[in-house]
């Protein structure tokens, strides 16, 4: 157990894991070089740890110290508290869960090492909206996913914001990077999976009809938002699939559509 220590200096070295939180560009480079990710919330705190990361350190307002007392007794961390001001001076933004931890990330694993036990997978190609993205994550892990396998250019899972928006659904489904893309999706189809490419164009096939449920295995591609899946990754997939719109709708978010296409192979 950490004695929790009351810092007053915004730019006390103790603090410099939290330091311009909200400097997307800088967090990017940062975090992944400096093996740490960062938890918000009493919740996503609690599951990073269930789920094996380990605690650098916490930053806590005052009155979030008696919730976190369990967490404080069980961890062998430095304890950090702050005033709120202090706290938005630091990060840029008002803390308004008012607890912060740093977490040790973990090596990823290989891609064929998660396709080796799964039957479902997601397959993102270009997504760099972390709101998207965590959005994404939180439905794999509700509706059934086994992994979920990025391109090279897709955002950070453990970007502050990607974990928050997934409530910490990504520490629960495991994932991995494609490369070379798209090259590397033929790893995917040498596993036995079917590779499934989502888009709205009118000559893709519906997937409801194709059944996807009864396949085997299930590798369901998604594109970034507005633009889609590549030319060169539909041109990968085994079949193009669509969810059939209405009311004069032509497509919907990445999120959205995700949730029901993995509802689709899943059930």
């Amino acid at each position: 157990m950490s004695e929790p220590s009351t810092i007053t200096d915004p730019a006390d070295p103790r603090l410099a894991d939290y330091t311009g939180l909200t400097d997307v560009e800088l967090r990017r480079r940062r975090e992944p070089a400096e093996g740490l990710f960062i938890a918000e919330g009493e919740k996503v705190v609690r599951r990073a740890l269930a789920a094996g990361y380990r605690m650098r350190s916490m930053l806590l307002t005052p009155k979030w110290l008696d919730v976190m007392a369990d967490v404080i007794a069980e961890v062998d961390a430095p304890v950090h508290v702050v005033e709120p001001a202090l706290a938005e001076a630091v990060t840029g933004y008002h803390v308004h869960r008012g607890a912060l931890a740093s977490m040790e990330r973990q090596p990823l694993p290989d891609a064929a090492e998660l396709l080796a036990g799964a039957r479902r997978v997601a397959v993102l190609e270009g997504l760099v909206d972390h709101t998207n993205l965590g959005a994404i994550f939180r439905s794999a892990a509700a509706l059934g996913m086994d992994a979920v396998l990025l391109s090279p250019d897709c955002a950070d899972p453990l970007y502050r914001r990607a974990v928050k928006v997934s409530m910490g659904a990504v520490f629960a489904v495991p994932y991995a990077r494609l490369e070379p893309w798209p090259a590397a999706l033929d790893t995917v189809r040498a596993a036995g999976f079917s590779l499934l490419a989502l888009t709205p164009a009118e000559t893709a096939a519906d997937l409801a009809t194709l059944t996807p449920h009864r396949l085997p295995k299930a590798a369901l591609m998604l594109g970034a938002e507005g633009d889609g899946l590549t030319p060169q990754a539909l041109a990968a997939a085994d079949h193009a699939v669509r969810i059939p719109m209405s009311h004069g709708v032509d497509s919907l978010n990445v999120g959205a559509a995700a949730a029901v296409a993995f509802y689709a192979v899943t059930t």
